[in-house]
Parts: C-alpha cells; structure tokens; sequence
C-alpha cells in the first residue's frame, strides 16, 4: 500500500509544509538580519549626520559675529556701536560687626569698587558718600553670618549694595557694586 494514492497526497502535503517552514525561517532569518544589522547601521548613520551639522552647522552664526551685522546704513555694528571701558570708583574700606548667630561679635571688612560709564558720576559719588556710607553701615549691621555664605549670598550682598546706592544717588545710577576684598573675622 505504500503505493496507496492517499499516501501520495500526505507525503506531497508534509514535504510543501517543509518547503514553507524553510521559507518561513528564512524570512524570519532576513528580519532579524535586518533588525539586528540594519538598525546599528542606522543609529550610526544618523550620528555621523549629527556630528556633520554640529560640526558644520554653525557657519551663518559664526560668520555674522566675526564679520559683525550690518546695520541699515551699512556700517557694522561693531563700527557703529562704540564701547566704552568702565570707570571705577573706589569706596573707602568699612568695617562693620554683623550677628555671629551665637552671641559673639563677628567682623565684616569690605572693600568696594563702585563701575560708572562717565567721569561725572565720580563729582556725584564725592558728593553723596556720607549718605552712600550711612546707607552700607545701617544695612551691614543688620547682616547675619548666614546671609553671606556661599558664592550666592555673595551674589545677592553686591544685589543689595547696587539697591542701597541707586537710591541714595538717585536719579543717578551706577551700574555695579563690586567687591574687591571681603573679610569676615
């Protein structure tokens, strides 16, 4: 019976389910070829484009603040603008005790550079630094030592300073209070 047609027709069933298995496995073999190849390929293509315009995308940017922008009249900015360096004023040395938090006296030395854009502002500093050192005295005594600590509460005692000073010079302005040498003892 092995010529038995019915065993034909299995037989040829088993060897075309064979036949698909093996295609079947091989497009599974291609996707995993193209998921496992094809997708680091990917990724380091799209870094090379990346680095490429990191690299080379900054040359508009670049060549406008080398060259300088022009300007309607067609002067460069950098022509048209002119930059003057600043003045400084030098406040004279205060001393002043501020709270140590535990019942002793601590000691706060500043010394202070005032920066104007013109040299009259200097007759007006001359002018008004009793009221500038009254202004600094009264608010440095009312300090605690924890107010100064760290770069910010540094920060935030120049913020302070450039407040105190407007308002005693006002209308005039400075532009910064900076501190030259700060000493808490």
């Amino acid at each position: 019976m092995a010529d038995d047609p019915e065993d034909e027709i299995e037989d040829g069933a088993r060897e075309g389910e064979d036949a698909e298995g093996e295609a079947g496995e091989k497009k599974r073999d291609i996707k995993k070829l193209a998921l496992f190849a094809g997708l680091p390929l990917l990724v380091v293509i799209l870094g090379g484009v990346a680095a490429a315009l990191f690299l080379l995308g900054g040359g508009e940017e670049a060549s406008v603040a080398e060259g300088g922008e022009q300007s309607e009249s067609g002067e460069s900015a950098e022509l048209a603008q002119v930059v003057e360096d600043p003045i400084f004023f030098d406040m004279p040395e205060m001393l002043v005790n501020i709270d140590g938090g535990d019942g002793r006296t601590t000691y706060l030395k500043l010394d202070l550079a005032i920066q104007v854009q013109d040299e009259a502002m200097i007759a007006v500093l001359d002018a008004r630094m009793p009221l500038i050192l009254n202004q600094y005295q009264a608010f440095l005594r009312e300090l605690r030592l924890e107010d100064l600590s760290g770069s910010a509460g540094t920060h935030r005692l120049r913020l302070k300073l450039l407040r105190r000073i407007n308002l005693a010079l006002a209308p005039a302005r400075v532009d910064a209070v900076l501190i030259e040498d700060m000493l808490i003892q």
